[in-house]
């Protein structure tokens, strides 16, 4: 109930409370002029304000000129622009870009955001580390040998062996055309490739002359940029001279030359070219990331791989006549005859190629016997830097190995 005093609120149409008109002008009644703040314009002084401006822009001036470019030279530009590498021709060749960038102090920002590709790394693109699907062919170009039984009584005698050398870590392979007969002592694990790479380099060559995108008889020009230290005299060689694909294939074989590897490479189109093919070809864990030479020993293969790409030397659906008669020309006069041709017996002949980066060294190719036997041998050996021993296991390794296929 309402007061008898107190007027109730009226409503109007829209069922709103009007306010009385007593109120209403009670709430419009203006503040009493004490309660209002005055807002005074504060005045400048202009001398202060010119000291003020004169600080900013000298503090901007010095800023662009000393600590940006600092900044963005050390951190921005190393990080953002992690290809701005200035790479001269005295850079020595086989320097990979992720080594180049880590000695001119930068960062990649690629393998800061994908920090798994580092450890689970499965292909390379443009020398990137990358994680790809493995896509399953229904028909490869490749063979894999047959495997009958394993030769114990030889595997016993190797590792007999492997007790005298305590120092070397060794991982062998052998297989025997006549009844697939093998040997398997870490075949599967991966150890630096050194020279052997030469191997699938050469047989990526021939597969792209055969695809028709270049000839043997092509030629290519000796530049400063194409100069690697290391094996091989054409390091030495006059600046300009023109070589044919065949003489780069012969003296990359037989004198293991490392200029002649990155010419034939960069004519492949680089070190992409020999991954797509090991990958076409099924060879998993074999690849390239480093121009040669490759001292670290960040090129990588098993001596199952290298088995299978000599085996396949023979599959007349991976290379044509003229392909293979070419290859086993070239490995067949490789003149470091110190490893396991040393082993070999009397009239044997063997096509093969030989790697050495010191803290590796490595042998792999076809036996041929005089009596007609043939065999595959791969024999890789990490040993102390440089050290005798592991020419020595290779030799021994080998000789066991002949005395035991081919007898004598």
């Amino acid at each position: 109930m309402y007061a008898y005093n107190q007027q109730p609120q009226r409503r109007n149409s829209a069922n709103l409370y009007v306010v009385p008109q007593k109120r209403r002008a009670e709430y419009s009644r203006p503040l009493p002029q004490k309660q209002v703040k005055k807002v005074q314009k504060k005045k400048t002084n202009p001398l202060l304000h010119f000291i003020r401006l004169t600080l900013i822009l000298s503090f901007c001036a010095v800023y662009s000129y000393t600590i940006f470019p600092i900044a963005f030279r050390n951190l921005i530009k190393n990080v953002v622009f992690p290809y701005n590498v200035k790479i001269s021709t005295k850079m020595p060749h086989g320097l990979a870009y992720k080594d180049a960038v880590k000695t001119m102090g930068g960062a990649d920002i690629y393998a800061m955001t994908n920090p798994a590709s580092n450890y689970l790394s499965n292909d390379l693109f443009l020398n990137r580390k990358l994680i790809t699907p493995t896509v399953q062919k229904t028909h490869s170009e490749v063979t894999t040998m047959y495997h009958t039984s394993e030769m114990i009584g030889l595997k016993g005698q190797i590792l007999n062996l492997m007790k005298s050398y305590p120092t070397i870590h060794p991982a062998v392979y052998v297989w025997e055309y006549e009844n697939g007969k093998y040997l398997d002592i870490n075949a599967d694990e991966q150890f630096s490739a050194a020279s052997i790479i030469k191997l699938p380099v050469l047989v990526q060559m021939f597969k792209s002359i055969e695809a028709g995108q270049m000839t043997i008889y092509d030629e290519m020009t000796l530049t400063d940029y194409y100069k690697a230290p290391g094996s091989g005299n054409l390091q030495y060689m006059r600046t300009g001279g023109k070589y044919s694909l065949d003489a780069l294939a012969k003296t990359m074989i037989q004198d293991s030359d490392n200029s002649a590897t990155n010419m034939i490479m960069s004519k492949m189109g680089g070190m992409d070219d020999v991954n797509i093919g090991l990958r076409d070809w099924g060879i998993s864990k074999t690849y390239v990331r480093t121009w040669l030479p490759d001292m670290s020993g960040t090129n990588k293969t098993t001596a199952n791989d290298l088995a299978k790409i000599l085996y396949n030397l023979d599959n007349p659906g991976f290379l044509n006549i003229h392909s293979r008669e070419n290859i086993i020309d070239y490995m067949s006069h490789v003149k470091n005859n110190k490893l396991i041709a040393a082993g070999l017996g009397e009239g044997a002949l063997f096509a093969h190629k030989t790697g050495d980066i010191g803290s590796m060294l490595g042998d792999a190719g076809i036996v041929y016997a005089p009596n007609g036997k043939k065999y595959i041998i791969v024999i890789l050996a990490n040993r102390p830097y440089n050290a005798p021993q592991g020419k020595e296991f290779i030799v021994k390794a080998s000789n066991l190995i002949y005395k035991s296929i081919v007898g004598g």
